[in-house]
Formats: C-alpha cells, sequence, structure tokens
C-alpha cells in the first residue's frame, strides 16, 4: 500500500511574527526594538534523505521575509510492503539570514501541520533540531510522538506546536547574518509486522507548515 503526496514548508513568520512570543516573560536582556521584518532570508538550501535534489521546488518572497520549500519525497511509510529506508526520513534545511547588527535572534515558538495514518501497533515520532552553523554544538531538539489506533487509523491531521524553554534557546551570531539550520525528521516503528502506518504532507489542502516566532537581545 502506498501514497503518493507533495509537500510544502513554509516559513512565513521568521519576519512576520511578533518579535517577542510574551512580553511578559520576557528575560531580562531582551529586548523588542528591532522589527521583526528587519529579518531578511538571503539564501535557502537543503538535504536530507526527504528533499534529495530534484525534488523540492523553493520560492522566496520579494521582500525576501517568506520562503517555500515544495516537496515530493519528504514521505515515511511502515509495514508491508515497505523497506526499512521507508521508515525513517529527514530534511535540513539552511538559511543564510541577514539581520539588525548589535542584536541576536531566537527561535522561541514553532508549528508545524501535517498528515498521519498510523494503524494500532504503529508510532510515529516527529523531531526538529534548531542550530546555527556558527555555533553547531548550541542545539535546541523537540519531539513530538503519535500512537497508532482510534482516530489516526482511519488517518488524521496532526500539529506539531513546539514551544521552546528560555534555557533552551539558541542565539544567532551576533552581527548581520547568519546561518540557520532547521532539521526536520520523521521516524516510524512498529509492534506489529501487519499495521501499515505514514507520515506524509501535502501542498494542498494538508499543508506542511512551520512558522516561527523569535525574541532579540542586544549582544
Amino acid at each position: 500500500m502506498r501514497f503518493t503526496a507533495a509537500a510544502a514548508l513554509v516559513l512565513p513568520v521568521l519576519a512576520a511574527a511578533s518579535p517577542i512570543a510574551n512580553p511578559s516573560v520576557v528575560p531580562d536582556g531582551w529586548a523588542d526594538t528591532p522589527d521583526p521584518n528587519d529579518i531578511q532570508i538571503v539564501s535557502a538550501t537543503f538535504s536530507g534523505s526527504g528533499c534529495p535534489q530534484g525534488s523540492v521546488s523553493t520560492s522566496i518572497s520579494p521582500d525576501k521575509t517568506v520562503i517555500t520549500f515544495g516537496f515530493d519525497k519528504f514521505q515515511t511509510y511502515i509495514g508491508p510492503g515497505t523497506t526499512i529506508a521507508d521508515r525513517t526520513k529527514n530534511c535540513q534545511l539552511h538559511l543564510n539570514l541577514k539581520y539588525p547588527g548589535g542584536f541576536q535572534f531566537a527561535v522561541v515558538e514553532s508549528t508545524y501541520h501535517g498528515y498521519a495514518l498510523l494503524e494500532e501497533g504503529v508510532t510515529g515520532t516527529f523531531f526538529s533540531t534548531y542550530y546555527f552553523s556558527q555555533d553547531a554544538k548550541a542545539t535546541t531538539t523537540t519531539q513530538t510522538t503519535i500512537t497508532g489506533g482510534g482516530i489516526w487509523a482511519a488517518g488524521q491531521v496532526y500539529t506539531k506546536s513546539d514551544k521552546i524553554p528560555t534555557a533552551s534557546y539558541i542565539y544567532s551570531p551576533c552581527g548581520a547574518s547568519g546561518i540557520l539550520n532547521i532539521n526536520n525528521r520523521i521516524a516510524l516503528t512498529s509492534t506489529n509486522p501487519n499495521a501499515f502506518g505514514m507520515i506524509t504532507d501535502d501542498d494542498a489542502t494538508i499543508a506542511f507548515t512551520q512558522q516561527l516566532n523569535i525574541a532579540w537581545r542586544r549582544c
């Protein structure tokens, strides 16, 4: 049993969201002076088994604040008729960003939407790891797990909402540019060899979107 779908990843809030997720809990040293629209996407590349070359379309808005990736290979499957390689896929995005000098920013929140069909015994886990190339050792990872059966056996839209704790913030390098990496990985496991499962994304009515809220601090 196989499904074919195209997926779309949108990052509309790198520059469009409120610069501070919740001003009432902003830690000391953070400032909301810069306009979030001051972040611009200079260029973007991608790598990973979920987004091989030739399978992704990329579009950057004229004001360089929104980037859209369209995927047709970021799909995971498990069960009869599938292979071990089908069970895990990742796609790492590399965003070359320009932003105001004298400030740093951090990813505070992100939200993902997608589609999952998981029969009883199948578990799907979605990992997202964020880091800047200039300090690759400083990473923060979130994960969401879906247990198959019930409503998931018939297929459902899912939402993955990350709220990154203050202690886990990662900061852009001081200066006026930085490369933000977002490594998204989906993995399927099963305790029932006859059960089928998939997590995939569709760019039509079931769109996979990623929204990033950001917070600033002075260098």
